[in-house]
């Protein structure tokens, strides 16, 4: 169900707002206006990775992007306690000469900064990403 809801700005902010939208590639700007909404109170109630509590409970995304030769220590988180891994991707990406891991996972802020601090010190690591998922109270799992 759909309800309208409505709000004052200034006008170079409204003048600019519908070039935001397109430049983020959005065509609708209600549904931009949500998911920025979303993000915003996201980031300001947990704040980034590095400033949670430690015993902060966390599912998201761990991307690891590096070159040949590091897949044991990669398997050896897979396979550790330190966090739980849910679901694991692995491929080549041409373009970019590189290979590339996901790790959907659940532990706390800390498990989390532990184990992103350890992969990044790995030699032939390019690039770590941690991507939460959002807070919610219901929804549809």
């Amino acid at each position: 169900m759909s309800r309208v809801v409505s709000f004052s700005t200034d006008s170079e902010f409204a003048n600019n707002l519908d070039n935001l939208v397109k430049k983020s590639g959005y065509q609708n700007r209600s549904r931009f206006i949500r998911d920025a909404s979303l993000y915003f109170a996201d980031l300001k109630q947990r704040g980034p990775l590095e400033d949670m509590k430690d015993e902060e409970e966390l599912e998201g995304l761990l991307i690891i992007y590096y070159q040949h030769g590091i897949e044991q220590k990669l398997l050896n988180v897979r396979h550790s306690n330190d966090l739980k891994i849910t679901s694991y991707n692995h491929c080549c990406l041409e373009h970019s000469h590189t290979c590339v891991d996901t790790m959907q996972a659940f532990g706390t802020a800390a498990e989390y900064r532990k184990i992103i601090e350890k992969i990044q010190n790995t030699p032939n690591v390019d690039k770590v990403a941690f991507i939460s998922a959002p807070m919610r109270e219901e929804g549809c799992c």
